[in-house]
C-alpha cells in the first residue's frame, strides 16, 4: 500500500469519527437573545450534550422518533430545544421548571403539565427563560414535547467577547 494512502485513510477515519461525535454526542451552538441572561448572553457559544437524555433517533419521517437509553429531563436542567413551530429558527435555551405530572400556576390559574397520572399525553415539559421580557419559551409556545429537546447545556465554551473560558 502506498505510504500516502495510509494518511488518507487515517484522515478520513478521524473525520468520520469527528462527524459522528458532533452529530450524536456533543454539539456547539450560539446563544441568540438574552432569555437566560445573565447566565448565558447573546453571542455565547455553548457545549450541548446530545446524549444526556438518551441517544436521539429522529428518523426524518422514515422511522418514528425514539430515544435509546432514555433518561428523563430533570427540574432545573438547562436544555436546548427546537420550537414546535416554524416561527423561530435555530435552537432555544431554557430551564426546565416542570416535568410531567407537575402542576404549575400561571396568571390564568393552575395549569397541568401532561403526565401519566394527570393526562393521556406524556413527555411534555414546561421550559422557561429567566428574562421575562424575552419569553422564547413555554410561556409563548406552550408545552414543549420531549421530541423537541436536543440535550442539556454543559458549559459555555466562548463568552460574548469570543475569549476562551477556562
Amino acid at each position: 500500500m502506498a505510504n500516502w494512502l495510509k494518511y488518507v485513510i487515517a484522515f478520513a477515519s478521524a473525520f468520520a469519527v469527528m462527524l459522528l461525535v458532533r452529530t450524536l454526542v456533543f454539539s456547539i451552538h450560539g446563544v441568540l437573545g438574552d432569555g437566560l441572561a445573565p447566565l448565558y448572553k447573546s453571542g455565547d457559544r455553548l457545549l450541548i450534550n446530545r446524549c444526556s437524555y438518551g441517544l436521539r433517533i429522529e428518523g426524518n419521517g422514515l422511522l418514528p422518533y425514539s430515544r435509546l437509553l432514555r433518561q428523563p429531563v430533570k427540574k432545573g436542567d438547562i436544555v436546548a430545544f427546537t420550537v414546535p413551530c416554524d416561527s423561530v429558527d435555530g435552537l432555544c435555551i431554557a430551564r426546565c421548571t416542570a416535568v410531567p405530572g407537575d402542576t404549575i400556576r400561571t396568571k390564568d390559574g393552575p395549569l397541568l403539565v401532561p403526565g401519566l397520572k394527570t393526562c393521556a399525553k406524556t413527555d411534555y415539559y414546561w421550559l422557561e427563560a429567566v428574562n421575562k421580557e424575552n419569553p422564547i419559551d413555554s410561556r409563548y409556545f406552550g408545552f414543549i414535547p420531549e421530541s423537541n429537546i436536543i440535550g442539556r447545556v454543559v458549559t459555555v465554551l466562548y463568552n460574548r467577547q469570543n475569549t476562551l473560558l477556562p
